[in-house]
């Protein structure tokens, strides 16, 4: 007779990888990619390198899995706000704020998400999610423009180009870092200018969005 897996083993399997991906992402966010190898991960889940190698087949495997994660929560994060009351500047203007304010609450971690030099596996899913973050945009700026509240323009080229703006902005405080506070206003105003919306909060103090998966250990 074939052996069948009980209910209880899947269950503590499950819980045994979730504990290996958050044992590692635990690692990124302390020195990112680099410093999340699989004797790493293995020696700070007290289990053996053999355990990892059962869940994951490599390196590449648990890290593209780790970033998928720590990037969903922040995909999801920026479409509440875009998902929020008010035109399409002012929800634009939100999900910058809160995209940003993550990201400086846990800059090891965005850094690693957004540009440390990473196996291509990694690297196929930051296009994904450069590609799914667009998506987002370019919906709210579809409905800017067909409401009059923003200039007529391809919404494609420029929610790509909000992606880009968002990505360089935060590239060298992150990389430094360098906490500067006023970082978060100065692109959310060039970001919001670039698409003709107008800004209206950006010379207002920042609201507390740094709770969060990127700066709470993952909880969202």
């Amino acid at each position: 007779m074939a052996y069948r897996e009980t209910a209880q083993v899947r269950a503590r399997k499950a819980a045994q990888r979730e504990n290996l991906l958050r044992t590692a992402e635990t690692l990124v966010r302390e020195g990112g990619f680099v410093a999340m190898t699989m004797q790493a991960v293995a020696e700070r889940a007290g289990v053996g390198v053999g355990t990892l190698y059962r869940y994951f087949d490599n390196k590449a495997t648990l890290a593209a899995e780790v970033f998928r994660v720590a990037t969903e929560r922040e995909v999801e994060a920026v479409a509440r706000a875009l998902s929020g009351p008010g035109g399409a500047g002012a929800r634009l203007e939100q999900a910058l704020r809160v995209f940003a304010g993550r990201a400086m609450a846990a800059p090891k971690l965005a850094w690693a998400l957004i540009a440390e030099p990473v196996e291509p596996e990694v690297d196929a899913e930051r296009l994904h999610y450069r590609a799914t973050y667009a998506a987002l945009y370019r919906n709210v700026l579809d409905h800017g423009v067909a409401s009059g509240e923003l200039p007529a323009q391809a919404t494609a080229p420029s929610a790509a180009a909000l992606v880009g703006a968002v990505a360089e902005a935060l590239v060298g405080p992150l990389a430094a870092p360098l906490a500067d506070a006023a970082l978060p206003d100065q692109m959310v105003a060039f970001c919001l200018r670039a698409v003709g919306a107008t800004p209206s909060q950006s010379t207002q103090p920042q609201q507390n969005t740094t709770t969060s998966a990127v700066g709470a250990g993952g909880q969202s």
